[in-house]
C-alpha cells in the first residue's frame, strides 16, 4: 500500500453478562468518570459476502451527527491486532474513494460499489473509561446493546480494552484485574464476526480449525504464536456449542486442544519457562473434563445406535442402552459445567496472555532465543523430517503391537499430521501440494484407523464395567458380552485399514525440501 505504515488496532475483547455490569463500579481501576455516547454502526458487504471472504470489514458508524467509515483487515496477529483505517464522511453511505491506501483498495471498483448493501447493524450505549499512568494508556470501553440483521437480533455486552500507549501485556493485566470482580470471558469474535454468524444462522454452530497462513520469511517464534492463537480461536469458538450440550461442539473443542498441545510439542525447544508448565496443567484439566462426553458419544453412535436401527430385541440391551445414554448426558453436563466455570475463564485468559506476551516470547537463554529467530521454513523442514522418519521406523506389524504401543503410534501420526497442516503454506508449489495431500490423506486414514482401534478398546472396557457391575442381572451381563463381542469383531477390519494406511505413509515422498 504505497510503502506507508499500516495503522494498527490493538485491543482485547471481553464478554460478560449484562447483569454483572452493576459490579463495574467496584473495580479499583476506575478513578475518572466515563463519557457516554450512543452509536449506530452499519456493516456493508455484498450478498455473497465478498469483503468477509477476503478478510475485510467495512462499516459506517454514526455518533451524534458524525459519520465515520472504518475499514479493517485481519492479519497473522490473530484477533488481538488488526489493520485499521478510518475516514470521516459527510453522510451514512460508504465512500470507496476513501479506500485508497487501505486493504480494500484492490477490490474497490464500480462493480463492488453497486453491489454493496447494508447487511446488519449494531446499536450500543457506549461508556469509555480512560486508564492511564506513567507507563500505559488504555481506553476501556463498555458496549451494551444489540446486533440486528432485520430478521434476527441478539444482545451485545462486552468490554473492549484498546492499547493507546504501552505494551500488549498491559491489556492482559487490566483484564486480570477486571476478572477478580466480573465474570468476564475472553472473546475472539468481533462484532462484525458475530453479525455475519447471526445473518447466516451460525451463532451457535461448532467451529472447525481454519487453515494457517505462515509467511516463508517469518521466524519460528512468530509461527508458534500464529498457530497457538488459531488453536485458541477454535477452543473459545466452540463455547456456545458446548454450553448448548452439542456433542460436536465438545468434539471440536477437543480438536482445538489437541492441535494446541501438538503445536506445543512441535515447538517445545522454545517453551522452557514456569508459565508454560502452568498452561500445560490447565489444558490437561480441560481435556479430562471434555473426554468422557466424547467417548460416550462415540459409544452411543457406533454401538447403541446401529443396534436400535436394526431393531435388535436381545434381552438386556435396552436397559444397558439407557444406562449408557444417561452417562452420556451426565458427561455432557460435566463438559458444560467445566466450560462455564471460573477456572475455564481464567485458563483461556491466561492462555491468550501467554501466547501474546508470555515469558517464552522474550527468552533470556541465547540458544532458545536463536532457535526462536530461525526461519520458519528451515524449522518446519527439520521437524517434518524428524517426525516422518520416526513414524517410518515403526515397521513392526501393527497386529503384533499391544494397545499401548498402538496408541504411541497413533500419537506419532497425529503430531505429524498436525505439523503437515500447520506448515502447509510454506511449501505450496504444485508438486509440493500434490505430495502433501497424498501424505495427509494417508496420515488421516492411519489416525482414523488407529483411533477406531482405540475407541473399540475404550468401548469394550466401558461395556464390561457397566454390564458386570454389582447388582447386574443375567440379561445385562449377556447384553454387555454381546456388544463387547460385536466391538471385538470390528477390530479386525480396523487393523487391516490401519496396516494399509501405515504402508501408504511410508511410501509417500516428502513434500518439503
Amino acid at each position: 500500500m504505497n510503502g506507508r505504515t499500516i495503522p494498527k488496532e490493538v485491543e482485547l475483547k471481553l464478554e460478560l453478562p449484562p447483569a454483572s455490569l452493576r459490579a463495574l463500579r467496584k473495580v479499583p481501576l476506575f478513578k475518572t468518570p466515563p463519557t457516554h455516547t450512543r452509536e449506530i454502526s452499519v456493516y456493508f458487504d455484498t450478498d455473497k459476502q465478498k469483503l468477509r471472504k477476503n478478510g475485510l470489514m467495512l462499516r459506517v458508524r454514526r455518533t451524534r451527527n458524525r459519520y465515520v467509515q472504518t475499514i479493517k483487515a485481519t492479519n497473522n496477529s490473530g484477533p488481538f491486532e488488526r489493520d485499521e483505517w478510518e475516514a470521516e464522511l459527510a453522510g451514512q453511505e460508504p465512500d470507496l474513494r476513501m479506500a485508497e491506501g487501505t486493504a480494500l483498495e484492490q477490490l474497490a471498483n464500480d462493480k463492488l460499489r453497486r453491489q454493496l448493501k447494508p447487511l446488519f447493524e449494531t446499536r450500543v450505549h457506549r461508556s469509555v473509561y480512560p486508564i492511564a499512568d506513567d507507563r500505559r494508556a488504555i481506553a476501556l470501553t463498555v458496549d451494551r446493546g444489540s446486533i440486528d440483521t432485520g430478521n434476527h437480533s441478539m444482545p451485545l455486552c462486552e468490554i473492549e480494552l484498546e492499547l493507546q500507549r504501552g505494551k500488549l501485556a498491559d491489556l492482559f493485566d487490566v483484564a486480570r484485574e477486571l476478572s477478580r470482580t466480573l465474570p468476564v470471558r475472553i472473546a475472539v469474535k468481533s462484532k462484525s464476526h458475530r453479525g455475519y454468524e447471526l445473518l447466516d444462522g451460525m451463532q451457535h454452530a461448532p467451529v472447525k480449525g481454519k487453515p494457517i497462513d505462515l509467511p516463508r520469511d517469518g521466524i519460528t517464534r512468530d509461527a508458534f504464536k500464529t498457530i497457538g492463537i488459531a488453536c485458541l480461536g477454535q477452543i473459545i469458538g466452540n463455547e456456545p456449542a458446548v454450553l448448548r450440550d452439542d456433542p460436536e461442539g465438545v468434539h471440536q473443542m477437543r480438536v482445538g486442544l489437541r492441535r494446541l498441545r501438538a503445536g506445543m510439542s512441535l515447538f517445545s525447544d522454545l517453551l522452557h519457562d514456569p508459565q508454560t508448565a502452568t498452561i500445560k496443567s490447565g489444558l490437561k484439566w480441560l481435556a479430562a473434563e471434555l473426554g468422557p462426553a466424547r467417548e460416550l458419544e462415540v459409544l452411543v453412535n457406533r454401538v447403541i445406535a446401529p443396534m436400535k436401527k436394526q431393531r435388535v430385541r436381545w434381552e438386556g440391551v435396552p436397559s444397558l442402552s439407557q444406562q449408557i445414554k444417561k452417562k452420556r448426558k451426565a458427561a455432557l453436563t460435566r463438559a458444560k459445567n467445566a466450560v462455564n466455570s471460573a477456572r475455564f475463564r481464567a485458563l483461556t485468559l491466561e492462555l491468550a496472555a501467554w501466547l501474546q506476551a508470555g515469558q517464552w516470547t522474550t527468552p533470556r537463554d541465547d540458544l532458545v532465543r536463536d532457535r526462536g529467530d530461525l526461519m520458519t521454513s528451515v524449522f518446519a523442514a527439520e521437524q517434518l523430517t524428524r517426525r516422518w522418519r520416526k513414524l517410518r521406523k515403526k515397521r513392526k506389524p501393527l497386529a503384533q503391537l499391544d494397545a499401548p504401543n498402538r496408541h504411541k503410534l497413533r500419537i506419532l501420526a497425529k503430531k505429524l499430521r498436525y505439523a503437515v497442516e500447520f506448515f502447509a503454506s510454506l511449501f505450496a508449489s504444485r508438486r509440493q501440494t500434490k505430495r502433501r495431500r497424498s501424505l495427509l490423506k494417508a496420515l488421516e486414514q492411519l489416525q482414523d484407523s488407529l483411533g477406531e482401534l482405540n475407541d473399540i478398546a475404550v468401548d469394550e472396557q466401558r461395556l464390561t464395567v457397566m454390564g458386570f457391575r454389582r447388582g447386574s442381572n443375567r440379561n445385562r451381563i449377556f447384553a454387555a458380552g454381546l456388544l463387547t463381542g460385536r466391538e471385538n469383531a470390528r477390530a479386525e477390519a480396523a487393523m487391516v485399514a490401519a496396516t494399509k494406511a501405515h504402508e501408504e505413509v511410508t511410501k509417500v515422498k516428502p513434500f518439503w525440501p
